[in-house]
């Protein structure tokens, strides 16, 4: 990591206020000396967290803030919250009003990195479904953030990083009869490029490694069980190879998270949504962080969902937050040691 310092701190959104993404921001709160954490502020709700914590059992000192100057200035002793509206903390029982604190918590937290306030975003989790019933266009967070920044969908790249493994899906919500459609030399090779940018500028990987999955069994079998290996996959990475990017492949996604294989490259490219999250939750379901990569801001989430179920349970492990919230501090820090790159 570059040695340089955070000039501000993280805005984090609250997320949906009935899952487990209000406790964890409180329980990271507690853990930041230990955690070695950089400032952050939460945009959202204090009685919410101050609820959550309590259900948990954290001492949360809340400092609630109007002036985004200096909100890091709070954060040894409180945690700095900007207030942008009320709910009632109901675990594991979602709700309109929630939802919208959810959307309005998100949208205050980009504008404020997009200003400059913040150096990074974290998103708390929020559920999907509940966020369209009130009327939220977009199929996710990352499509949000996406737009905002003016980027196109197809140039916003989900990476789940761990401990153990990265992994980049080149479909992500989409039905599985749909992948093949969907995938085209272009696409693989244009969104594997922001891959291979965005893990030397953000990820400081001089040389960056990219291992790319077959779409069908043992990698199509030269044919045999499929043909998109050999019309789309492999000419795709022969084109990154020819652009100077270090790409192998096909390699069979059967054998690609093997111990003694993950050594050999930096990323896992896969096909499809779970050919690039099971591995990564199968090894780092704690500690996964979803990075959202080729924007002009820097956007981290921790790699999993409102969890409704064992909300207010104190069972939720706050280890993928912590992950999060540091990952987002040490890609800032480094773009902010380079203020010449970014993964856009």
């Amino acid at each position: 990591m570059s040695k340089a310092r955070l000039e501000g701190p993280i805005a984090v959104s609250l997320g949906d206020p009935a899952g487990i993404g209000p406790e964890l921001i409180a329980e990271a709160w507690a853990r930041r000396e230990a955690e070695r954490l950089p400032p952050f502020f939460v945009v959202g709700c204090s009685k919410v967290l101050r609820d959550a914590a309590a259900k948990r059992g954290v001492d949360l000192p809340i400092a609630d803030v109007t002036d985004l100057a200096k909100p890091a200035a709070w954060f040894p002793t409180a945690l700095p919250v900007l207030r942008i509206g009320n709910a009632v903390y109901r675990p594991g029982e979602p709700d309109k009003k929630g939802a919208l604190l959810a959307i309005k918590s998100l949208e205050r937290a980009v504008a404020a990195v997009g200003v400059g306030v913040a150096d990074a975003l974290v998103t708390g989790p929020i559920a999907k479904a509940e966020l369209a019933e009130v009327g939220f266009e977009f199929p996710g967070q990352t499509e949000f953030v996406a737009s905002w920044c003016e980027v196109k969908p197809s140039d916003a790249v989900m990476m789940l990083a761990g401990p153990s493994l990265r992994t980049v899906p080149m479909t992500v919500h989409c039905a599985l009869s749909e992948v093949p459609k969907m995938l085209t030399v272009d696409l693989i090779r244009r969104r594997c490029a922001i891959v291979a940018r965005a893990l030397r500028e953000d990820f400081g990987i001089a040389s960056p490694r990219l291992a790319v999955c077959g779409l069908n069994p043992h990698a199509g079998e030269n044919g045999r069980m499929g043909r998109e290996e050999i019309k789309i996959i492999a000419p795709a990475i022969a084109a990154l190879r020819k652009d100077g990017i270090d790409a192998t492949g096909p390699h069979p996604a059967d054998t690609l998270f093997a111990p003694h294989l993950r050594g050999t490259y930096d990323v896992a490219i896969a096909m499809y949504h779970d050919q690039a999250l099971v591995p990564l939750k199968a090894l780092d379901f704690d500690e996964g962080v979803n990075v959202t990569l080729g924007l002009p801001i820097v956007r981290t989430s921790p790699d999993h969902g409102t969890a409704f179920g064992i909300a207010g349970t104190g069972k939720a492990s706050p280890n993928a937050m912590i992950a999060a919230i540091r990952m987002a501090g040490e890609i800032a820090a480094r773009r902010g040691a380079h203020p010449s790159t970014s993964s856009g």
